[in-house]
């Protein structure tokens, strides 16, 4: 009986040490993050591959800079591995409008396009970084700001 004892206690504690851990494991997020969705059927350039890692450890860009609410409200609040909804769950639709088809959109209307929604955010976060440090787009350091410089050549 002693021994059924012991071993229950044990199994508990075992279960109670290893359990809690993945529970708070959240998503592992990718040093480089493809930046290719399913809802595209093609590509005019080629995929974006965002640097994660870099972007936290060299240039301190907090979560809240890129994942917001519906409100488009910064999540600060965010940790590494928390669970993030997909840009294209909320900015639905697979394309960039542009032209006359953008023409008399708001900047609002126009971010419910999934690729103006994330041109947006990269621009505007880069056009402030390059602001700030005082940097041309070409300067050696300078945040990419044009077509090319984030998508690589098909």
């Amino acid at each position: 009986m002693k021994v059924k004892i012991i071993a229950a206690f044990s199994i508990f504690m075992i279960s109670y040490l290893f359990v809690p851990v993945g529970s708070y494991a959240g998503t592992e997020v990718s040093d480089i993050i493809t930046m290719e969705n399913k809802a595209y059927k093609s590509h005019d350039k080629g995929i974006v591959l965002f640097t994660h890692k870099k972007h936290i450890d060299e240039y301190k860009a907090g979560c809240g800079e890129c994942h917001h609410d519906e409100n488009n409200k910064p999540l600060n609040n965010l940790k590494i591995g928390d669970d993030v909804q997909n840009c294209i769950e909320c900015h639905k639709e697979p394309e960039y409008i542009k032209g006359k088809a953008a023409k008399g959109l708001s900047k609002e209307d126009k971010r419910k396009y999934h690729a103006n929604a994330i041109h947006d955010n990269c621009k505007e976060c880069h056009r402030a970084f390059n602001k700030k440090k005082g940097f041309k787009s070409k300067d050696k350091g300078a945040a990419p700001t044009t077509c090319k410089s984030c998508h690589p050549k098909k």
